[in-house]
């Protein structure tokens, strides 16, 4: 037996709200994913994210209830470059979503920011400082 990653899950407690972020961060959810209680994009290599409501963690664990506290977990993009990381972010708060993070220079090499989705999940935003010399 040999289990393989195959995908993310994140409960939203909003799925008309949470479809639309993921869709401004290329995640290519199909049309009317925003009215259904879970939701699937295809990621490339054939993973996938996966969003459910509250509700429908709630059908099958009666018992579930939303954590609460400081985020355990970020999705983290990869960006083009420095210049992609701080258009994603301006794009993303310009748009009203929570910027936890301005972008900034990294000691460890890398342009990052953090924005929230609308549950407060954490999404990090990151690319090389600097761009790759072309050899």
């Amino acid at each position: 037996m040999s289990p393989r990653f195959d995908a993310i899950g994140l409960i939203v407690s909003d799925m008309t709200a949470a479809v639309p972020f993921y869709r401004r961060l290329g995640f290519d959810f199909p049309d009317g994913s925003e009215q259904q209680p879970h939701a699937e994009a295809r990621l490339p290599g054939g993973a996938r994210l996966m969003l459910d409501t509250e509700g429908t963690v709630r059908s099958f664990h009666p018992g579930w209830r939303p954590p609460t506290g400081g985020h355990r977990s970020a999705l983290a993009l990869r960006c083009d470059g420095p210049a992609e990381v701080d258009a994603v972010y301006e794009e993303l708060t310009g748009a009203g979503y929570h910027g936890e993070l301005k972008p900034w220079d990294a000691e460890w090499g890398q342009r990052y920011a953090v924005v929230h989705d609308p549950d407060g999940n954490a999404v990090d935003l990151f690319a090389p400082a600097e761009a790759p010399s072309a050899e």
